[in-house]
């Protein structure tokens, strides 16, 4: 017996919220916060501060929630010109600390690039679903051209790590479209022969952060520092850690930027191996949660524009733990909210949004 429509379509939360990945991200900010007030040294004002970004994210998560998809892919164009705009707005107005990544506009500051994470898959994502899957070699090309835009103009910044992290949310959705492995191995090969290239181009400071993670006992008190410091706080933790506030190597200075890059050596330093468990629970309920949801939308640019979203938040988050554990270079990824920040924050809220609104509208072929 099949169920009638407005049976099952009954069952839909009112407002197109996923009851249970809302919970989890609910969740997750959460424990953001609550960390956030020991790596912050109990400034209040920086944990308000947060709160507020993440509750302007969760009224963006509702409202794309409520954009039907062909707004959705009218809208892409758009979104992706006026990303790639600021981008070259910033390059030249741009704003920070050894990278120009951010847009003063007096009130807040914007970084045009975590936009772009959000902004290239939905054109991907657009372009994609109007053809025959999966690419052949003229939808491939057109899509690497795609790509390559979005990533020379913030290389230019110059602002590698982020560069790298939106080059992968295009090719996940191309490898989710089904890109052909002979394909794959072509680009492959062709990253592989550039390499070479690519590390003559490095500026001095991008060189010395692959050579420290090869290395951090080259210069322990210069460039290996951050992560030798980092690397210490995580095993000390032990199992249980020494407790909520009680973080030596953040609260004594040792540790680096503890409430943005380096929240994750926070946390496992105060809550051991279990805290980590249980955030990595989270996360992982979140990232599996999120890939459900994106099996069952009811077409190619739903499954490829939520499924990218996922493989994403999973990218942001194992980087993160990655870099700060002294697996992976320190890029400045910040761990998916959680670490102090505003734009990441808010985008990839939105970006839930496009999950729950997308997975709303799904057809529903269940049989009793």
């Amino acid at each position: 017996m099949v169920r009638s429509p407005s049976r099952t379509m009954s069952w839909l939360p009112i407002w197109r919220l996923d009851p249970w990945l809302l919970g989890l991200l609910v969740l997750l900010m959460g424990l953001g916060l609550f960390v956030l007030y020991s790596a912050g040294e109990q400034n209040i004002g920086l944990v308000w501060r947060q709160a507020v970004r993440l509750a302007a994210g969760v009224v963006g998560l509702i409202v794309v929630a409520h954009l039907p998809p062909r707004y959705l892919q009218i809208g892409a164009p758009w979104l992706f010109a006026l990303s790639s705009i600021l981008l070259i707005v910033t390059v030249f107005m741009g704003v920070g600390r050894g990278a120009q990544r951010w847009l003063d506009l007096g009130v807040i500051q914007f970084q045009p690039s975590e936009t772009m994470k959000l902004a290239l898959p939905l054109m991907l994502a657009t372009f994609l679903a109007r053809r025959p899957l999966p690419p052949g070699w003229r939808d491939t090309a057109l899509s690497l051209a795609m790509i390559a835009v979005p990533v020379g103009l913030i290389v230019t910044q110059p602002d590698l790590g982020t560069a790298v992290m939106v080059a992968a949310s295009g090719m996940i959705l191309l490898f989710l479209a089904g890109l052909r492995w002979r394909l794959i191995g072509t680009m492959g090969l062709g990253l592989a022969a550039a390499l070479p290239l690519a590390w003559a181009n490095l500026h001095n400071y991008q060189r010395n952060r692959v050579l420290t993670f090869l290395d951090p006992e080259r210069d322990p008190l210069g460039q290996g520092w951050n992560i030798i410091q980092s690397k210490i706080a995580v095993g000390s933790g032990g199992l249980t850690g020494k407790g909520w506030q009680a973080s030596s190597q953040s609260h004594l200075e040792f540790l680096p930027e503890p409430h943005t890059d380096f929240i994750f050596s926070v946390l496992a330093e105060e809550f051991g191996f279990v805290g980590v468990a249980g955030m990595l629970f989270l996360y992982g309920a979140v990232v599996l949660r999120s890939l459900y949801m994106a099996s069952r939308c009811r077409d190619s640019f739903g499954r490829l524009l939520a499924g990218t979203v996922a493989a994403m938040f999973f990218l942001y988050t194992a980087v993160n733990i990655a870099m700060v554990s002294g697996l992976l270079p320190v890029v400045g990824v910040p761990l998916p909210l959680v670490s102090y920040g505003g734009t990441s924050a808010v985008t990839l809220l939105a970006a839930f949004g496009l999950i729950m609104g997308l997975y709303s509208r799904r057809r529903f072929m269940d049989r009793i």
